[in-house]
């Protein structure tokens, strides 16, 4: 099937794009121009008066940035009671604090910029059909009370036998309702999901978000921002004061780089000062390939978003039984108005040794898959006729913690990190892009569960 992602039809095709042409000695060098590079780049010309540079083997925003969901969300695909027992429920309750005020961070930048593209925010769903699930949200949503968090009210169809088994401890948190409350949330009649979770939730074009965010840099911090595209950064030589970028025939001299990007792109990193750190970097994140179609509908529905969780793990990795839709509004034939249906869950763990190839065909096995979840879950009628305008596959970088990764890497801290989107990557990457900032300030910040640690 052809390739073709509604996210990057939607931006400048006539865009000037300017690649590097000579060594240059800068203070900060970003790698990665998607989310969480041009996040990084704007909260450091904000907040520091520092010379940025972002530099992007492609083009802006045609990474993951330009291949995803659209999902704006702050949790943890992880789940959040094995984050409690891992770091203790201080850390854990300050690092979901932590990723909720991206929801700030947005906001800051759309004011900053004055944005005018669309972004839609509400609360959506998480459907589930297993009571390890279901009580594997509870447990997240104990801790979450425990920690002093406010939780939306778990719904759970009165029709199940095991309310009986649910923890006492548990009491509050949940709220008994008929089967038809939690099938309308859902959106659907099938009466296998037993429960719902409500959360904050929203949908927008992050590619074209980025493209409008660039835009605005340029214009108001020219005299210390650039972006150099199709500059593949080969080779990252850290010293002790400073980082030398092989970027093909140029050299860029920095005082700190910023990898934003998926983290396993074949950027070879030597540690001139200290202990080597080239295979841990490479080991620190793995890849993912999520698979994606997309069709138009009236525009009689408001925009949601809405996870399915088939299988009977108490988290959202289970990917073989996982399928998350989202519907938005979306411009399409000369300003035509539609509802977008975006749908995704099939994907395979890239191989440690493999390159992902952007241009990959589209499996036939992955597009049936999401064929037949949206005809049986969704539309609930499997003769519906659906032309799939938007297919399309991106990269994700999961880290081994399922946390992200933000900070300075402990054997150089010349090198910083934003990345690991872990599969709700924008919400997240805002974050890491203010806490980079701060950093790059000199703020002394306290301990976090994203810090980059020795292994």
């Amino acid at each position: 099937m052809n390739l073709r992602s509604p996210w990057l039809q939607q931006l400048n095709q006539e865009r000037q794009i300017v690649r590097l042409a000579s060594d240059l000695d800068v203070q900060v060098v970003i790698v990665g121009a998607g989310i969480a590079g041009v996040a990084s780049a704007f909260f450091t010309l904000k907040y520091t008066n520092k010379k940025v540079i972002l530099l992007e083997g492609g083009k802006l925003a045609h990474g993951a940035t330009g291949h995803n969901a659209g999902y704006l969300a702050s949790y943890f695909e992880r789940p959040f009671n094995e984050i409690v027992r891992e770091f203790g429920l201080e850390k854990a309750i300050a690092g979901q604090r932590a990723i909720d005020s991206g929801w700030q961070f947005l906001d800051e930048i759309y004011t900053d910029a004055g944005l005018d593209i669309q972004i839609a925010r509400f609360q959506g769903y998480a459907g589930f059909v297993k009571f390890s699930r279901v009580l594997s949200h509870l447990k997240n949503s104990f801790y979450r009370k425990l920690g002093g968090m406010e939780t939306d009210e778990f719904l759970i169809s009165e029709s199940v036998d095991f309310l009986s088994l649910i923890p006492k401890e548990y009491v509050g948190l949940y709220k008994v309702v008929p089967m038809e409350d939690i099938l309308e949330r859902l959106e659907t009649v099938d009466s296998r999901f037993i429960a719902c979770a409500p959360a904050p939730k929203g949908c927008m074009n992050s590619a074209l978000f980025c493209q409008e965010v660039l835009n605005f840099l340029i214009k108001n911090y020219s005299d210390r921002f650039s972006l150099f595209e199709h500059t593949h950064v080969n080779k990252i030589i850290l010293k002790f004061d400073h980082a030398l970028l092989d970027a093909g025939s140029n050299t860029v001299i920095a005082e700190k780089v910023i990898l934003c990007t998926n983290g396993f792109e074949n950027i070879r990193l030597i540690n001139e000062s200290g202990l080597d750190i080239n295979t841990k970097f490479h080991h620190h994140i793995y890849g993912f390939v999520g698979f994606m179609s997309g069709y138009l509908d009236p525009l009689n529905k408001p925009p949601t978003a809405i996870s399915y969780l088939e299988g009977d793990k108490g988290d959202e990795t289970d990917i073989e039984n996982y399928f998350y839709l989202s519907r938005r509004l979306y411009d399409y034939e000369e300003k035509k108005n539609h509802n977008l249906i975006s749908v995704g869950g099939p994907g395979f763990v890239l191989d440690e040794r493999s390159v992902y190839a952007g241009d990959m065909d589209f499996p036939e096995e992955a597009h049936s898959q999401i064929d037949q979840f949206i005809r049986r879950i969704y539309e609930s009628n499997p003769y519906k006729k659906i032309d799939y305008l938007f297919t399309w596959h991106g990269l994700m970088g999961y880290t081994k913690s399922g946390i992200r990764l933000i900070g300075e890497e402990p054997k150089n801290r010349i090198l910083l990190y934003n990345l690991g989107c872990n599969g709700v990557g924008i919400i997240p990457s805002l974050y890491g892009g203010k806490k980079i900032s701060q950093i790059l300030a000199g703020e002394e910040l306290e301990e976090s569960i994203f810090d980059p640690r020795l292994e």
